[in-house]
């Protein structure tokens, strides 16, 4: 009899931990939760294998962060319009600043999402972050990042993170941080006369932000002269390859952010931009323009790989 016990012990936990692979998350009560931050939650610290989080469609209003002891999560949304995280922090908003204004926030490594809208609907009232993303390995695969002034903060030093057939939209600064960060067949839409980039590299990181084969080429209205980037810090690194550049980006392309010292030390290149926005040959001097050999190292493998050899294409 003890050993019938002991098996329907052992079989409970079997199927309690095969169910943890896959949580349902679902605002009419039909899944596993009704918000995300429950499912999160539910999930034990540091799991042995990837658990998916299946996020079906909705307006999840939550202020969401995944902990640096909840890795390997995935969210998996049913429709990237459809499926939607939404908060209205902002710096100055009671006791909040730039880096506590996040909708989202993923300090877990090995995170991913696809097929999810990350969005801050604060407005144009100052820094107003709606994906804050401290973890290494990330991997954001047809998302929506959704805000105004400083929508994606790529942060912390040595974080890498992947963004693939992304879209992203924002005023000032709406791309920042130190991170390692690749963006692959991403949309870029800028709202305002402003800046697209404002990464703080640091000075003995290889990599900074690469844009490959991304579409610069749709703006607002009232966003007529955008910059493709400034130095946040002086080590700053933006390069942009293979990208379709709109009308709206200013001929000179670059700025120092009233900083000359910078020129000496960011590192803003191009390679074979395309589009009216394309002025090679007005671009600020301290700018470069990329052999094709220069070019090759700015593969997805190669600016990601780190000191373990991740390779984010095969996720």
């Amino acid at each position: 009899m003890k050993w019938k016990i002991l098996l329907i012990l052992f079989l409970t936990g079997f199927l309690a931990h095969a169910q943890q692979k896959q949580l349902v998350v679902a605002q009419d009560g039909s899944g596993d939760h009704t918000t995300i931050q429950a499912a999160v939650d539910a999930i034990p610290a540091f799991p042995e294998e990837r658990i998916e989080i299946r996020i079906r469609n909705g307006v999840y209003r939550e202020k969401l962060v995944i902990p640096s002891w909840k890795t390997r999560i995935s969210f998996k949304g049913e429709d990237r319009d459809k499926t939607r995280i939404v908060w209205n922090d902002y710096s100055g908003k009671g006791e909040i600043n730039t880096f506590t204004s996040y909708t989202v926030l993923v300090q877990g490594n090995e995170f991913q999402a696809e097929n999810i809208t990350f969005e801050n609907n604060a407005g144009p009232v100052g820094q107003a972050v709606a994906l804050h993303v401290e973890a290494d390995r990330c991997v954001f695969k047809n998302c929506n990042i959704i805000g105004d002034q400083d929508t994606l903060y790529a942060g912390v030093d040595n974080s890498r993170q992947y963004y693939v057939n992304c879209y992203i939209e924002g005023t000032t600064d709406f791309i920042f941080g130190p991170a390692t960060a690749v963006f692959e067949n991403c949309t870029i839409h800028c709202k305002k006369n402003s800046y697209i980039t404002a990464a703080s590299t640091p000075k003995d990181q290889p990599y900074g932000f690469v844009f490959l084969n991304c579409k610069i080429n749709t703006a607002s209205a009232e966003a007529t002269k955008v910059y493709l980037g400034r130095p946040w810090r002086p080590y700053a690194q933006t390069v942009f390859l293979n990208s379709e550049l709109g009308a709206h980006i200013r001929p000179e392309g670059w700025h120092n952010w009233k900083k000359p010292e910078a020129e000496k030390t960011a590192f803003y290149a191009e390679y074979k931009s395309s589009g009216p926005g394309a002025a090679k040959d007005q671009r600020v001097p301290w700018s470069k323009q990329l052999t094709r050999k220069e070019a090759k190292k700015f593969t997805p493998e190669k600016v990601l790989a780190g000191k373990d050899n991740w390779n984010p294409t095969k996720h």
